[in-house]
Order: structure tokens, then C-alpha cells, then sequence
């Protein structure tokens, strides 16, 4: 029977158009029109990655998916032949691609007359939309090469981070994003797909893009979130003040030994003078996490949370309310910055530290006496800087 309902559904699709009928039609449902989330029709798990994730769901065969416990053998049977069949379809589809553009791309490089040859070219195949016609002048440049890798063209490859150079220019992307591990592996990435990849638009990267890769992330946070249902974890809340729109954010963080993970950042220029509203987006925090996995909440100093840490201790007696140890040091140091002596001494080293810094020729002067080192020791606070650029003052006092 199991043999029969199977070849009956794929004899279904054959007959209709030549191709078999996507299972997710049959052993999936979407939710809430998102693509990226479907529902399993027998243990009613869902999926947030995409349908390829449902797929690997039900065969049970893949480590980035949990197997189905409910799922009829002949079912898998069936999507391990459709997915079987589909990536041989696919492998068909690129070798007969690229077989194609090769020939083209020959064409282009052999005779005298490129531009009458390439506008021969219609159609290349169905991948057509998806790729930008490559321009003559860049198929007119391009040079033989010995080996998969070749010779290292300098010219080229200076033209090309030409273009990568200008597009940062133009973005106004910061410098050190070239230093992230994701830029070189988009690079990669370009580099493998070869010539005429067709850029992602606005709108993807905007909408579908970042859709799977929220997916993805959710998905790597599944150990995360394991763990702090099993050792429990602590919620964070970093406070700040963006001086530049004159506003109160709050960063919201989960500790566990796994690690830490963000988990959101919320504008509350109209609640942080508020200890009940304070307390009431501590304790969404809470019962979004889980009640029973958070151990403590930690938060700064100031008087309007330690209220509102306060109602949560009472709302919630299990877990506990801790002030931020940083943030009480900070306030340590403030007050003893007030002290007469420590306000004179300070207000002199920085005297000193801004009239070195302000001029190249005593900076370069001062680190030659000093072995390299700098005396201004940026730090995460105010006050935490002020004490330890004094203290480097005090080391250097010797030369």
C-alpha cells in the first residue's frame, strides 16, 4: 500500500506537467503566509528555515534538522527519491550552463569581430534571468590562464579592488569592515561563481535575504537556548545614551556558559526615568527567556532600577536582582574623584595629556621617551579612564 500511495502521487505530477509535485504541498503547511515557516502535517513541528529544512525534517538524514518520530517510511522513501531526482536535474542544468557560456565566452575571445558575435547570442538557457550579459570589454581583456589558478594578473587585480575600493568610498562603509571574516568569504563566494553574477537588489537584501538569515541565526541559537533551559542564565541589560539623536537605549544580553547572545535593543527615552515601567520591560524580558530558566537579572546602579529590580524580586521570588559590579565601580571612582586632592591631581594630568596629544611634535617626543607606550588609556567609562591615564603618569614620571 505504502508503495502504491507513493508512486500514485508521483505519477500524479508527471502526468500534469513533466515534473513531480513538491511534497511541501502535501506533507507541509505554510504559516502566516511566511515562507521561511512551515508546519510538519504529522508531528506539527515548525520549520524555520525554509522548505529545504521541512524536507530534511521528514527524510531524517540531516544534522541541521531534528527527524520527524511520526513520519510514515514510505513518505521518506518518496521525498529521498524527489530530492535524489531534483539535485540530478540541477547538476544537469550547470554542467549544460556552463557548457554553454564556455562556448560563448570562446566565441567572444577568438575572432575580430566579438560585439557581431555576441549579439548572435539570444538566450542561454533558463538561468538567463538570474545572469548580466558580461561586456565586451571584459571578455576583450581577459587573458589565457595556465592552470585553475593561473598567473596572478596584477592589472586585473588591481582594477578589481579599484571597484571594491570606489564602492566603499561611495557607501561610506567603514574601513575595518574589509577586516571582517564575512568579506572575505563573500569575495569567495564571487570569485567562485565567476562572471556575470547578477548583484542582490535592494529589496532582497532588505526582505528575503535578511529573512533567512534571521532564520539561520535562530537556528544556531538552538544549543543556546538548550542550555539555558538545562544550567539556567542570567539577562543583562547595558543602558546607554545615544548623544547624537538624544536618546536611551537599553541593549538586552543572555549569559549562560555557552556563551553570551543579544537578544534586543529597545529605545526607552520615555521609560528609564520610570521604575514601574522599567520593571514591567524587565519582566517581558523574563518571560520571554522563561521564567524558570533565569537565575538573576543584572542591571545598572542608578536608583530608578534598583526599584524596579526590587518589583521583580517580589513579583518573581526564585530569581534575583543584581547591580551591574562595573557600573558600581564607576560610581566608586566618581565619588572619590571628588575628593579635593584627586579633583586637583586630575584636572592637572589631563591639562598635561591634552596639550601633549594636541601636538604631533611632543607626541612623537613622548612615546620616544616612553618606549612606544601611550599615556592616554581609553577605557569603558569616564571615570575608569581618568584613573588609569593617571596611573600611567605615574609610571612615566621616571623619564
Amino acid at each position: 500500500m505504502s508503495d502504491a500511495g507513493a508512486g500514485s502521487s508521483q505519477g500524479g505530477g508527471s502526468q500534469g506537467g513533466g515534473q513531480q509535485v513538491d511534497p511541501r504541498r502535501k506533507y507541509g503547511t505554510m504559516v502566516n503566509n511566511n515562507v521561511n515557516h512551515w508546519k510538519c502535517i504529522f508531528c506539527y513541528k515548525v520549520l524555520t528555515a525554509g522548505v529545504s529544512r521541512l524536507k530534511q525534517h521528514l527524510v531524517g538524514r540531516h544534522k541541521n534538522a531534528k527527524k520527524c518520530p511520526i513520519c510514515p517510511e514510505h513518505v521518506r522513501a518518496e521525498l529521498q527519491n524527489y530530492m535524489a531526482k531534483k539535485a540530478e536535474e540541477r547538476a544537469a542544468l550547470s554542467m549544460k550552463y556552463q557548457h554553454a557560456v564556455h562556448e560563448d565566452d570562446v566565441e567572444d575571445l577568438d575572432g575580430d569581430q566579438p560585439m557581431r558575435k555576441a549579439s548572435k547570442r539570444k538566450n542561454r538557457g533558463p538561468l538567463d534571468k538570474f545572469v548580466m550579459s558580461v561586456p565586451a570589454d571584459i571578455l576583450q581583456g581577459r587573458k589565457d590562464r595556465k592552470g585553475v589558478f593561473g598567473v596572478c594578473d596584477k592589472d586585473l587585480r588591481d582594477k578589481t579592488c579599484g571597484a571594491i575600493a570606489r564602492w566603499f568610498y561611495d557607501a561610506g562603509i567603514p574601513f575595518n569592515a574589509a577586516s571582517h571574516e564575512s568579506f572575505k568569504k563573500m569575495t569567495e563566494a564571487i570569485a567562485q561563481y565567476g562572471m556575470g553574477l547578477k548583484p542582490p537588489s535592494m529589496y532582497e537584501i532588505r526582505f528575503p535575504l535578511l529573512q533567512k538569515e534571521v532564520a539561520i541565526v535562530q537556528d544556531e541559537l538552538v544549543p543556546n537556548r538548550e542550555e539555558w533551559a538545562a544550567k539556567g542564565c542570567t539577562i543583562m541589560s547595558d543602558g546607554w545614551r545615544d548623544s547624537v539623536v538624544q536618546k536611551d537605549i537599553i541593549n538586552f544580553l543572555v549569559n549562560s556558559p555557552k556563551g553570551s547572545v543579544f537578544i534586543r535593543s529597545k529605545e526607552v527615552s520615555e521609560v528609564v526615568k520610570d521604575a514601574t515601567l522599567l520593571f514591567k520591560l524587565l519582566d517581558d524580558m523574563v518571560e520571554e527567556v522563561g521564567e524558570m530558566n533565569v537565575v538573576q537579572v543584572v542591571t545598572d546602579n542608578a536608583s530608578n532600577y534598583v526599584k524596579a529590580g526590587k518589583l521583580l524580586e517580589a513579583k518573581r521570588p526564585h530569581l534575583f536582582w543584581t547591580p551591574c559590579s562595573a557600573h558600581c565601580i564607576d560610581l566608586m571612582l566618581e565619588d572619590i574623584g571628588k575628593i579635593e586632592a584627586v579633583k586637583n591631581s586630575m584636572k592637572k594630568c589631563m591639562f598635561v595629556n591634552a596639550y601633549i596629544y594636541c601636538r604631533v611634535p611632543l607626541v612623537n617626543m613622548m612615546r620616544r621617551f616612553a618606549n612606544h607606550k601611550n599615556l592616554h588609556r581609553p577605557a569603558v567609562t569616564r571615570f575608569a579612564t581618568s584613573f588609569i591615564t593617571m596611573k600611567q603618569f605615574h609610571l612615566q614620571q621616571g623619564n
